[in-house]
């Protein structure tokens, strides 16, 4: 059944017109008064809904019935990773909600390709805000994970709050990923294309990060956060 998100206040009972996105998606689908769709709006669980009139921009809907479905992940893994290049920070955030992500913060780090700044920094974190919509919607998630305004290492750690947290090192001195030993949300931290500059692996550890490793392998920037989560969720 086709999923939607509706960031409103839902009820049972409830008649209301779709928001933008999710009314083009419909019509997209060629829906028709009396189909059934899923709407959720990020607050826990699902409705049931009926469409009941497909106007030329707008779409109306009936709200059924509330179920109590979470699909998250058993663990909460917050993703601060290094802002890459072209689309593959689209992939990241899209398969990173597939798996289960709590939050995705860009990290501005001191090798990304890519510098956001003003109008073009908010119109991409919409831009990415978005990516994370589809895929929950995709994927079954009743919440979307939160994508953060993009930050450089010191901003963050300014006002971060205490907590495990884990980055993705290259260095010798790396343990493997502790996925099973504990429960606790963390926040791993990975860098873009080039990895982490000297300095800022310095300034993480610094700050309480605990080196970690996946292997012998080098991955790419897009794959090693993923390749945390699908061990840790």
């Amino acid at each position: 059944m086709p999923r939607f998100y509706c960031p409103s206040p839902l009820a049972t009972g409830l008649a209301l017109s779709l928001p933008p996105g999710a009314a083009r998606h419909v019509q997209v689908l060629r829906l028709q008064p009396g189909d059934a769709i899923t709407l959720f709006n990020g607050e826990g669980g699902e409705f049931d809904a009926t469409v009941t009139r497909m106007g030329r921009s707008d779409v109306e809907v009936d709200v059924g019935a509330h179920h109590t479905i979470e699909r998250e992940a058993n663990r909460a893994v917050h993703l601060l990773a290094g802002i890459t290049a072209n689309e593959r920070m689209d992939w990241l955030v899209e398969k990173a909600t597939e798996l289960g992500v709590a939050s995705i913060t860009p990290l501005v780090a001191e090798r990304s390709v890519l510098k956001l700044k003003g109008e073009r920094a908010e119109k991409k974190l919409a831009h990415w805000q978005g990516v994370a919509v589809a895929a929950a919607e995709q994927c079954g998630r009743n919440r979307v994970p939160p994508i953060h305004p993009a930050v450089t290492l010191t901003e963050w750690l300014k006002k971060s709050s205490p907590g495990e947290r884990w980055v993705l090192s290259l260095s010798g001195d790396t343990q493997p990923v502790p996925c099973q030993v504990s429960q606790a949300p963390v926040t791993v931290l990975s860098g873009p294309e080039g990895g982490l500059s000297p300095g800022e692996e310095s300034t993480a550890l610094a700050a309480g990060f605990t080196p970690v490793s996946l292997g012998p392998r080098v991955l790419r920037a897009e794959t090693a956060p993923l390749a945390v989560l699908a061990l840790c969720v």
